[in-house]
């Protein structure tokens, strides 16, 4: 299939909602049994942003949902879907009972790895095994950013919602929309949108690493694979989760320039810093939406620029990034201290 039928917006708004409806109920019924409370339980501590217990079951209703429907929607993209899942069931054993570092790691290194090997692009050796490193730290930072009241799932809508915009669309380097990767995308956006009806502050359910952890790989891997199918530049799905990626990476840098363990919880998060600086977990989350929004606007709209004039988009908006990491930081060293936080 190369084209979408005559009324593309149509099959992918029912797509997306269909999804939106089967994740919501999932996690309804979890939370009304009760059973969510017994699947995984987040407990608050000192780096928390929250103060009470709440279910890690997000993952729960996203997975199953995206992957059934990746299944049936857009059968070419079946080993993404089966990775994805399998990172879930792993997952979720580290939410229960928890798992070593190297353990997790090698999960997702495998995964990755098994991506690049049956689907290799068509570049050389060293610039797919650059591409698996990166992807193995999107799977990550994915994680990592899964700390304040609608923030992941805000992503996930997002940016997989500028996948799908982007692939339903001759903008980008092909010729011709890709359908399959445009169903996917809205696949996943719609079941986070259905997360989110749960995520949003107050929250009553985390996303968990059972749903962190596989978003992060669909990021990577349906960015991947647009890529390699010529839909879009390298740039593209990166700019998509900038806000993610920018936020995880530049704290990593700076953990690991002061010698700290970068595996380590801790509260130095740009999102963090919002919250803790006085601005709560919905202000923060609408101004990520913000920039979330802006950015995919701008990268969609960069897929008709020449390509000199993309990479110029991609340095502007990085460079938006940074000056608002710096202002975070700055509103955090002035209004931190006066509420005992640190």
């Amino acid at each position: 299939m190369s084209s979408l039928s005559a009324y593309p917006v149509v099959h992918l708004l029912l797509c997306g909602a269909l999804a939106l409806g089967a994740c919501a109920a999932i996690l309804w019924a979890l939370l009304r049994s009760g059973l969510a409370w017994r699947l995984a339980t987040d407990i608050p501590n000192d780096r928390s942003l929250h103060t009470r217990p709440t279910p890690r079951v997000g993952g729960w209703g996203i997975v199953p949902v995206s992957v059934a429907l990746i299944w049936l929607v857009a059968p070419s993209l079946w080993l993404p879907a089966l990775a994805a899942a399998l990172l879930a069931a792993l997952s979720q054993i580290d939410d229960r009972r928890g798992l070593p570092a190297r353990v997790r790691f090698g999960g997702h290194a495998a995964a990755v790895a098994a991506l690049i090997a049956v689907y290799p692009a068509d570049v050389p050796w060293w610039a797919l095994a650059a591409m698996a490193v990166l992807l193995v730290w999107l799977v990550n930072l994915y994680n990592f950013m899964d700390g304040s009241d609608g923030l992941a799932g805000g992503m996930a809508l997002f940016g997989f919602g500028g996948y799908a915009i982007a692939a339903s669309l001759p903008a980008g380097p092909a010729a011709h929309p890709e359908v399959a990767l445009a169903l996917a995308s809205v696949v996943v956006a719609g079941a986070a949108a259905g997360f989110l009806l749960f995520n949003f502050h107050p929250a009553r359910i985390f996303l968990g690493d059972a749903g962190s952890i596989p978003l992060g790989f669909l990021a990577g891997a349906l960015g991947y694979w647009g890529w390699r199918e010529g839909v879009w530049p390298v740039w593209f799905p990166a700019l998509c989760f900038a806000p993610f990626i920018g936020d995880a990476s530049v704290t990593l840098l700076k953990r690991l320039l002061r010698g700290e363990k970068f595996w380590e919880a801790h509260r130095e998060h740009y999102y963090q810093r919002l919250v803790q600086s006085g601005l709560g977990h919905a202000s923060t989350a609408w101004v990520w939406y913000l920039f979330m929004a802006a950015g995919i606007m701008l990268a969609i709209s960069a897929l008709r620029f020449a390509v000199l004039y993309q990479w110029l988009v991609v340095v502007v908006w990085a460079a938006v990034l940074a000056v608002a990491g710096l202002c975070i930081d700055r509103r955090w060293r002035r209004r931190a201290p006066r509420s005992g936080q640190s």
